[in-house]
């Protein structure tokens, strides 16, 4: 049977016993994504602490999306997903203020790495079918950007599908919160600007392109020449700010 990892003992604190207690629970029982969880009393008498201390550690828990608290109705096994992941990671960006720009360049070399890693893996999965699809997103990006519309959300469709074939459910989710993660802040200090949108589809026009030709270095370079646009930018629109910033603390007064 699989054990939750316990905390050494001079770090564990009493409710974090009985978090990883509860997490040992449903693991034992086999318990399902929105399977109900004991009642507080039952807990309480599971695992002989109060009904606060199973609180807090349900309230805890449910911070993690481990567990679902539905008042009226009871306490349920969560999703587990990484939404928590993405609230933390977006607020640790947005809390350096000194230097908000390099938080935003970190995220986004994270993903870079992940990207090019992935990209070596599903070029001998994917299959013309596949590539059919992936050139279809980019078409669908040339006709948005012909009609003068964004389409962010056609760049993460294309991103998600290119690494379907590995069959690796959290790829979808690390990918979808790293993408969450940047449209968050930058929606939140002002987006960067776009690049021009004949620029990104020929961009990903060329990641399909070598993929086709199953030149795994020239998809891995075209993913990165992808990448390095996006950082060149966000650190653009973070110099601009900077200076515009300087500019309003040194006018005079009048």
């Amino acid at each position: 049977m699989r054990r939750m990892p316990a905390e050494p003992r001079n770090t564990e604190t009493g409710n974090s016993r009985i978090r990883r207690e509860v997490m040992q629970l449903i693991l034992d029982r086999r318990l399902a994504p929105g399977a109900p969880l004991p009642t507080e009393a039952e807990l309480m008498e599971d695992l002989g602490v109060s009904r606060n201390s199973v609180r807090e550690a349900l309230k805890a828990l449910q911070a993690l999306d481990i567990v679902e608290i539905r008042h009226g109705y009871g306490t349920y096994v969560g999703q587990a997903s990484l939404t928590p992941l993405v609230d933390g990671l977006t607020f640790r960006t947005l809390a350096r203020h000194d230097d908000d720009t390099a938080a935003l360049a970190e995220i986004l070399q994270v993903r870079e790495v992940l990207e090019e890693g992935l990209i070596r893996r599903v070029a001998a999965a994917l299959t013309e079918a596949e590539l059919d699809r992936l050139e279809a997103v980019v078409d669908r990006m040339e006709e948005a950007g012909r009609a003068g519309l964004p389409f962010p959300e056609l760049d993460r469709e294309f991103h998600e599908l290119l690494y379907a074939p590995l069959g690796n459910a959290l790829v979808p989710q690390l990918l979808g919160a790293f993408w969450t993660v940047f449209r968050r802040v930058t929606g939140a200090r002002g987006r960067p600007d776009d690049p021009p949108p004949g620029l990104t589809v020929r961009r990903h026009r060329a990641i399909v392109a070598a993929l086709r030709s199953h030149d795994v270095e020239g998809a891995q370079h075209a993913m990165a020449i992808h990448f390095h646009g996006i950082e060149h930018r966000t650190a653009r629109d973070g110099s601009r700010r900077v200076t515009s910033a300087d500019s309003t603390r040194r006018r005079p007064r009048t």
